[in-house]
C-alpha cells in the first residue's frame, strides 16, 4: 500500500510557517523556473527555506531557489513560493502539490501560479506570456492525479467539480491589466507531462492536435488540488522556447532560464495590476 499524505503532516509544516510570522498572508504565489525574482519585491520578507519546513518537498532544480518568502506583495500579506518540486524530481504527486495544502490550511483563498513553458501554438515566441483559460491533465489521465488516494474530507469531497480551473473573474482582471498596460497577452490551454525530458516534434504535434497550446511539467497537479480545496486559481505560462514542430531546433534548461529575465517584468506588472484590483474592490 502507497503512503499518502497526512493531515498531520500537512498541520505540522502549517504550525511551522504560521510560527514564523506575524501576519497570515492572504494570497498564494507560485514560481516557477526562471521566474524567481518576483519575489525580490516582496516587502518586510520573512523567508523560510523549504528545508526547514516539516514534510515540504525541497527542489533540486536549478533556478528554484527552494524558499517561502512571505510579506507584503503590492499591498497584500502574500506567501510566495520561490521554486516548486516536480514529479521527475521522484515526489508522489500529493507531495508535489503538499505546500498547496499547507496554503489552503492557513487561510489563503486564492493562488497565482506561474510555470516557465515550451511553445506549442506556433504564434507565440519566447518571451511571451500566456494566461492559462484551460488546462490537460496528460500525467492525471494516465493515473497520476494527486488526489489519488484517501480524501482529505477537510479540503473537499471526494469527485471535485473541474469545468472552471481558472477562476473567470480573476482571468477577467489579469485581461482588464493586461490591455491597460500595453501588454500582450496570449490566451490558451496548458497540458502538462511528467518530464524530464523536452519533448519530441511527433510529441508536440500530437499535443497540438489535442488542443494545447503551451507545454510545461508543473501547475496542473496544484491547480487540482486548490480546486479541490475551493481555492480560486489564476495561471499564467511564460513561454520560454518556441515550438519545435519539425525537429530543427533544441530546447535546453539554459534557454528556459534565459527566457525568464523577459518574462519577469511582464508578470510583475501583471500581478502588480491584479492585487492592485484586488484591494481596490475589497
Amino acid at each position: 500500500m502507497d503512503s499518502f499524505v497526512t493531515m498531520a503532516e500537512i498541520d505540522a509544516a502549517t504550525s511551522a510557517v504560521k510560527g514564523k510570522l506575524s501576519t497570515l498572508p492572504r494570497i498564494g504565489l507560485v514560481l516557477g523556473s526562471g521566474l524567481g525574482g518576483l519575489a525580490e519585491d516582496v516587502k518586510s520578507p520573512v523567508s523560510i527555506p523549504y528545508s526547514e519546513i516539516p514534510h515540504w518537498p525541497v527542489s533540486t532544480i536549478q533556478g528554484h531557489a527552494g524558499r517561502l518568502v512571505v510579506g507584503d506583495l503590492y499591498g497584500v500579506p502574500s506567501m510566495v513560493m520561490q521554486g516548486r518540486v516536480h514529479y521527475y524530481e521522484g515526489y508522489s504527486m500529493d507531495r508535489v502539490t503538499f505546500p498547496i495544502r499547507v496554503m489552503q490550511r492557513m487561510g489563503i483563498k486564492m493562488i497565482i501560479l506561474t510555470n516557465a513553458a515550451g511553445a506549442i501554438n506556433p504564434d507565440y515566441i519566447p518571451g511571451d506570456v500566456m494566461l492559462i483559460v484551460d488546462q490537460i491533465n496528460l500525467v492525471g489521465m494516465a493515473g497520476l492525479n494527486p488526489l489519488r488516494g484517501p480524501n482529505l474530507e477537510e479540503f473537499g469531497e471526494r469527485f471535485p467539480d473541474m469545468s472552471h480551473p481558472y477562476d473567470p473573474g480573476l482571468m477577467k482582471l489579469a485581461r482588464n491589466v493586461a490591455v491597460k498596460e500595453g501588454i500582450h497577452l496570449h490566451e490558451g490551454v496548458y497540458v502538462c507531462l511528467s518530464g524530464p525530458s523536452f519533448e519530441s516534434p511527433a510529441d508536440l504535434r500530437f499535443l497540438q492536435r489535442i488542443g494545447a497550446d503551451a507545454v510545461g511539467m508543473s501547475t496542473v497537479p496544484e491547480t487540482i488540488i486548490a480546486r479541490h480545496g475551493r481555492t480560486k486559481v489564476l495561471g499564467f505560462s511564460g513561454i520560454s522556447n518556441k515550438a519545435n514542430l519539425d525537429g530543427t531546433t533544441e530546447t535546453t534548461h539554459e534557454e528556459v532560464l534565459a527566457a525568464g529575465k523577459t518574462i519577469v517584468p511582464k508578470l510583475t506588472t501583471l500581478i502588480q495590476g491584479v492585487l492592485k484590483e484586488l484591494t481596490t474592490d475589497h
